[in-house]
């Protein structure tokens, strides 16, 4: 029988068995809420686990989330990366946010499906929310110029973590010349350095400390 989550176990050795089993779930899940509603690109639904769920993983292997923290998702879209991270951090709570209705419905969805209390879904912009967060994160919404202004007052004073709060930004290709348009202290993280798959050879984590 396939482990649908094999590659997620690749790299995270220490999941429990109910975190494996979620993982598994999010396959028949996605494939099912994306015939409905179109979340994630047609040809990309085989590629689930390395382009999405991993790729959202990777936030993960730069930071790990401690129990109590509060995480902000801006343009979650289906639930990415927001939804894999709940998984793996059941004790940290996370508020996934999109402008566009029916993708929270699969966030609100899957998210119940996968039996997850840490996860809050809102059909909002991220200008709307008042609540304060010691991370943001967020996969390639926009450039980074036009996404920092919507949360840049969204940071609680109070750190938990052994890194300051702040911006985890999943992009790819060359971000030189977005970083210095954006005028904002960023520190490069490639996720080459923790995955072996080609996919990964030109995407980071970007992170902002504020």
């Amino acid at each position: 029988m396939e482990i649908k989550s094999a590659l997620v176990q690749k790299y995270f050795t220490a999941l429990t068995a109910t975190q494996i089993a979620q993982f598994d779930q999010l396959f028949d899940l996605y494939s099912f809420w994306n015939a409905q509603i179109n979340v994630i690109s047609r040809k990309d639904i085989d590629e689930l686990y390395e382009r999405h769920i991993l790729h959202s993983l990777g936030i993960a292997k730069f930071c790990s989330f401690k129990p109590g923290e509060k995480v902000l998702d801006v343009g979650t879209g289906g639930g990415f990366p927001g939804i894999p991270l709940a998984i793996l951090f059941p004790e940290t709570q996370f508020h996934l946010v999109d402008s566009i209705g029916k993708k929270i419905k699969v966030v609100t969805e899957v998210a119940a499906a996968l039996g997850l209390t840490n996860v809050k879904a809102s059909h909002s912009r991220a200008e709307q929310i008042t609540d304060k967060y010691n991370f943001v994160v967020s996969r390639a919404v926009t450039r980074l110029i036009d996404f920092y202004p919507w949360i840049k007052d969204k940071f609680s004073k109070e750190h938990k973590n052994a890194i300051p709060n702040g911006i985890l930004y999943l992009k790819g290709g060359d971000l030189r010349e977005e970083i210095e348009e954006s005028r904002l202290k960023a520190e490069l993280y490639p996720l080459s350095n923790y995955f072996e798959e080609d996919f990964f050879e030109t995407k980071y984590v970007v992170y902002i400390p504020q």
